[in-house]
């Protein structure tokens, strides 16, 4: 039995299990999902009736992008997204935790501009507010390292490069000429096949 990852393909929150997928190389099927119009198979399979949601080869499955991605790297270590210290490991799992708000930042802003003239412009602020918090932090930390936990990628890079592909998504590339050190940063991920075979599109 292969793995099967149900997805939608602009889904940052997917684009995560996707590109850690293709990093460790590991054949999956990949099953686009109408998230408008849940089908009753993928509501047996997720209880909260979001993307990703991957079935393991031995019929384990697994919702939530930031547990699949913690799964995957438990189970096929090599290229490893963790590090095997405890203590880096939660110091890791932290910073993929801002990222993962970023996303949330991210998306949040998106739906509540959908809204047209319903749209409440000091929420929007807010989030824009707090999208450039953290993308702050992330700069900042760019500035001691080539990636966002240390010297090589890990599961913050995987989880900021997918909230930072939907941003330039959803509102464009002008956040770039603030961060050049994340503008950098993102030029050179997008360099690996798992990041650019995952871009969204339009």
């Amino acid at each position: 039995m292969v793995q099967t990852l149900y997805y939608t393909q602009r889904s940052p929150y997917a684009r995560k299990v996707r590109i850690v997928l293709a990093e460790k190389q590991l054949p999956c099927e990949l099953k686009q999902t109408d998230i408008n119009n849940k089908s009753l198979e993928f509501l047996r399979l997720s209880p909260i009736g979001k993307v990703p949601v991957l079935v393991d080869e031995n019929g384990l499955v697994f919702w939530d992008s930031t547990l699949i991605v913690e799964y995957l790297d438990e189970t096929y270590p090599q290229p490893g997204f963790y590090p095997s210290s405890r203590i880096e490991r939660w110091s890791c799992r932290q910073g993929e935790e801002l990222a993962d708000t970023l996303i949330d930042f991210v998306v949040g802003l998106w739906y509540e501009t959908r809204k047209g003239n319903r749209a409440d412009s000091d929420t929007q602020a807010k989030y824009q507010s707090n999208i450039h918090r953290v993308l702050g932090v992330f700069e900042q930390k760019l500035t001691d390292s080539a990636y966002l936990f240390n010297e090589t990628v890990s599961a913050v890079d995987v989880a900021a490069i997918s909230a930072l592909g939907y941003y330039n998504l959803r509102f464009g590339h002008n956040w770039q000429q603030e961060y050049p050190k994340l503008r950098q940063w993102f030029e050179v991920l997008h360099q690996r096949q798992s990041v650019y075979s995952t871009m969204p599109k339009a």
